[in-house]
């Protein structure tokens, strides 16, 4: 294991924890919220005909996230999609400690400045327990894709895992992290 910690890790320990005890009054530091995991979650339109499109879909994921992710398969068949139980029709990864930070800190800095006319991040993604869900519409936002290799342009679901009881505690930890909700 490297001794390298993120800058959000850091900026977690040294700014957002302080802020988030001072603004709700935690008597424990271990009651304040962090970020527990993040999930990328991506369906591929157009899997069921071409079973290429998923495992190009996991190579580009797995490139996004920088670790390897894995294709999700159908649980149920629909017959109006011409879909089977069992076929693969997505990707997925899931992101915790030094990776999710880091892919934090690319989200933040690097991906969402590239998306156009870009005014925020809605805050309507919160799910009433702590947890946030936002959408990516292009996955050529982000700067280790190779926009002249791909072959059709998907958007993804990211998923903010927090420990926080309510969505308003979520909000703030969120906030303080750096991501630019619209105001």
């Amino acid at each position: 294991m490297s001794t390298h910690t993120p800058n959000l890790h850091t900026k977690y320990k040294e700014e957002v924890a302080p802020a988030l005890m001072e603004t709700f009054g935690y008597s424990s530091p271990m009651a304040i919220p962090r970020l527990l995991k993040i999930n990328l979650n991506q369906g591929v339109n157009g899997a069921v005909t071409d079973k290429k499109l998923v495992q190009s879909a996991v190579e580009e994921m797995s490139l996004i996230a920088g670790q390897r992710a894995v294709s999700t398969i159908a649980k149920k068949s629909v017959s109006n999609f011409k879909l089977r139980e069992g076929m693969p029709i997505g990707a997925k990864v899931t992101l915790r400690r030094t990776n999710m930070y880091e892919f934090l800190e690319r989200l933040i800095c690097v991906a969402l400045p590239r998306v156009r006319d870009f005014r925020g991040v809605s805050d309507k993604g919160f799910d009433g327990r702590g947890n946030f869900t936002m959408g990516i519409k292009e996955q050529i936002i982000f700067p280790e894709i190779v926009v002249d290799k791909i072959s059709n342009i998907n958007g993804m679901d990211v998923t903010f895992v927090t420990s926080a009881k309510t969505d308003k505690e979520a909000y703030e930890l969120l906030q303080l992290m750096g991501i630019p909700f619209k105001k």
